[in-house]
């Protein structure tokens, strides 16, 4: 059963409707300490970065804010926050992803992210100048899962180039992948600077320089443009801007 074109608009309404009730409510009441539930779907890749940062200064600012995050792909984001206007769940999307614009959707904040190859520091290929795509899909690699994000770009490039990449082994946890790196110097993998940063920084993984090869991934925090906006995601899209700033 679907909606008619004119039952979509009747709906468009009906949310909007309801997203003004809300905040009515809320202006209305008198102001209390900001509390309850936030359920945000976001990247696996940036899930650690909330539980470290963003969660940490969330509880410590508001102490009565509970949240239950949920890994999924980006169609499976965007599948859920189609359905939340409707359902009154889900808030939020986080996403690390391509450049993601539509005009149901507001973006809270954004930024451009790079990705790279790594290594383990004492690989053959460190310091290696221009490494071709055909030369490094040929050493075995650790990836996260097929469908996640910029690991699916990779996939969509190299078809571009006629490449695939068969990995030996793969993992959503890319802390978990870095330390395999280590251990392992001849495997390779692809992951966003900001997962990798410390480890490089201390030598203990590399970036490859690998000729004509340039990913564009975006970390993007997205609502339904016809939600209402709770304190607690308020509360939660605040704390976000400064961890940012």
């Amino acid at each position: 059963v679907t909606l008619t074109d004119r039952g979509k608009e009747i709906l468009r309404y009906a949310h909007r409707m309801k997203q003004l009730a809300g905040e009515m409510q809320e202006m209305v009441q008198p102001k209390q300490e900001v509390r309850g539930h936030l359920r945000i779907a976001m990247s696996d890749s940036l899930c650690e970065e909330i539980a470290e940062k963003l969660f940490v200064l969330l509880q410590r600012k508001y102490p009565e804010v509970t949240m239950k995050i949920v890994i999924a792909g980006t169609d499976e984001m965007f599948r859920l926050l189609r359905h939340m206007p409707v359902r009154g769940i889900w808030r939020a999307v986080y996403t690390l992803d391509r450049h993601i614009y539509h005009s149901d959707y507001v973006i809270v904040t954004e930024s451009q992210e790079a990705v790279h190859f790594v290594t383990g520091y004492q690989n053959s290929l460190n310091g290696k100048k221009q490494i071709l795509l055909q030369e490094l899909i040929c050493q075995p690699f650790i990836l996260t899962e097929k469908e996640m994000s910029y690991r699916r770009m990779l996939s969509e490039y190299l078809a571009s180039c006629s490449l695939e990449i068969q990995p030996v082994f793969e993992v959503g946890n890319t802390e978990l992948i870095c330390r395999m790196l280590e251990k392992n110097a001849s495997a390779i993998s692809l992951l966003p600077d900001y997962v990798t940063e410390k480890a490089v920084q201390e030598k203990r993984l590399v970036r490859l320089d690998v000729k004509d090869f340039q990913l564009d991934i975006w970390k993007q925090l997205l609502y339904h443009r016809d939600k209402w906006i709770s304190p607690q995601m308020q509360a939660f899209m605040n704390v976000i801007k400064e961890v940012q700033a």
